[in-house]
């Protein structure tokens, strides 16, 4: 039975002078990614890793970010497009606005990017990078799913449960009271980015490399598979299949980041005996 219900009427749009448009989808992507510098600033800091390589990692961080989403959108979710014609399928993938962007393509790219961004530096290892931004990817997932929110998109199944949204403004859902399930992933990367950022302040060069990314992968990605079953899927050609296309890209991630764990624990031991 229904108890309540959360009416979700918020305009995805601030302001809007002319042709310039200001909309909380990208206000909560640009400041989850200035806070995340932020982090990363002090990661610098206190482990003595030299500032300047900063901006190189910003640049690196948001173009691997944007293009890795957007190209996984269109490659997970929109390939059945290409044979249409490829060459306005590579352009409407390259080139902004971005309508589509993928998470799991997002995690493909930084993953790619930060091994490149390590083979130039000697004193930050792949493991110890990837590390320390998936304390700050944690924290940037949290703004962009509220962002998700506040366009009322990506949303869940139908329910009676007393926290359901309405989301008005989704013309596609509306008028049913629904999970707010990108309120869930949001909280969820909070609650990550708070477990992370504590472990790394306790223990900081003493955790062994690729614990905290390998946390980072299990963790995020166990919970999108199982809240893709109170999510309604985004693609028709989903319609149908026992797994939807994020709940497939998701099983990769999780055996990576156990993959991790591992690495993790010979790492350790390798601490322990003394061993470089």
């Amino acid at each position: 039975m229904l108890l309540a219900e959360i009416i979700w009427d918020i305009n995805p749009t601030i302001i809007k002078i002319g042709e310039f448009e200001l909309r909380w989808y990208g206000l909560m992507f640009a400041g989850g990614f200035l806070l995340g510098y932020q982090v990363i600033t002090k990661i610098f800091k206190e482990e003595g890793k030299p500032e300047k390589d900063l901006d190189a990692l910003l640049l690196t961080m948001i173009l691997a970010t944007v293009l890795g989403a957007r190209i996984g959108h269109y490659v997970f979710y929109e390939w059945q497009h290409f044979g249409e014609d490829p060459l306005k399928f590579m352009a409407d993938m390259l080139i902004p606005p971005y309508a589509g962007l993928a998470s799991h393509g997002a995690g493909f790219g930084i993953v790619f990017a930060l091994w490149f961004y390590s083979r130039k530096r000697a004193d930050q290892s792949f493991l110890w990078i990837l590390d320390r931004v998936a304390v700050t990817v944690a924290l940037v997932g949290f703004f962009i799913r509220f962002g998700n929110l506040m366009n009322s998109e990506i949303v869940g199944k139908p329910t009676d449960v007393p926290w359901a949204f309405n989301f008005l403004r989704n013309f596609e859902f509306a008028q049913v009271p629904r999970h707010p399930s990108q309120l869930y992933e949001a909280l969820s990367c909070l609650v990550l980015f708070v477990i992370m950022y504590s472990l790394w302040n306790k223990y900081k060069a003493n955790l062994p490399d690729g614990l905290l990314s390998g946390i980072f992968f299990v963790w995020i990605f166990v919970l999108r598979f199982f809240y893709e079953f109170l999510k309604e899927n985004q693609e028709a050609f989903e319609e149908g299949m026992s797994l939807n296309m994020g709940q497939i890209l998701s099983i990769p991630m999780v055996l990576f980041g156990i993959f991790l764990l591992f690495k993790a624990n010979e790492n350790a031991k390798k601490k322990l005996n003394g061993v470089s």
